[in-house]
């Protein structure tokens, strides 16, 4: 079962979510709060397995609570969800090493995507990943000539950038997953970047 918390500051939007999460009989919402302020004080409290977070909140923002999150735990595992497809916030999102950006009219998409980035994917709504690439042009480059990956690492690199977890790379390059798990170390360290999310965005900066 995977724990929730789910922050909105309307109190109707965070019932009706908690019912359609715990109605796929996979996920169980643990807490749920209506502030910036409840999101860091509920998580810290919960250690939740995700957190669902709106990010246009009346006392702040969902990417502050992000920030002030991840700098506690930097493990923690958030999902963004806004009716705002501002380009502003999906590169906080991204910079900040949040896991997912999701349109909240999506409601379909939520459950899917909170099941993705448990398992370790990034997950962005369709509305969003098509405005990847224009946002990630804006954000300062690394070149891969600069940092001479392998085929193998380049390969890897593909395949985290496509959203796989360590098993399906494994399966995918025919490898073992602590060999996957080792070269994605590797790459951390490379490219000096601190998780997956990170990871991605240098494939679509060099490669897309």
């Amino acid at each position: 079962m995977i724990r929730v918390v789910v922050v909105d500051d309307d109190r109707l939007v965070t019932e009706s979510l908690k019912t359609i999460l715990e109605a796929s009989g996979e996920i169980k919402v643990v807490a749920t709060g209506q502030s910036a302020s409840e999101a860091v004080t509920l998580y810290l409290k919960e250690k939740p397995d995700v957190l669902l977070s709106d990010i246009r909140m009346g006392d702040s923002t969902g990417i502050t609570a992000a920030k002030e999150i991840l700098q506690q735990d930097t493990a923690a595992i958030i999902l963004l969800l806004t009716t705002f497809s501002d380009d502003e916030y999906i590169r906080e999102a991204l910079s900040l090493g949040v896991k997912g950006y999701l349109i909240k009219q999506n409601l379909a998409a939520i459950v899917p995507a909170i099941k993705a980035v448990y398992n370790g994917q990034s997950v962005f709504g369709s509305e969003i990943a098509g405005k990847l690439s224009e946002v990630l042009q804006q954000q300062p480059q690394k070149k891969a000539a600069t940092f001479q990956l392998s085929e193998r690492e380049e390969a890897i690199l593909l395949e985290v950038a496509r959203g796989k977890n360590n098993k399906e790379i494994a399966k995918a390059l025919f490898l073992s997953e602590g060999t996957v798990r080792n070269y994605i170390s590797q790459l951390l360290d490379k490219l000096a970047v601190r998780d997956r999310t990170q990871l991605a965005i240098f494939y679509y900066q060099e490669y897309q």
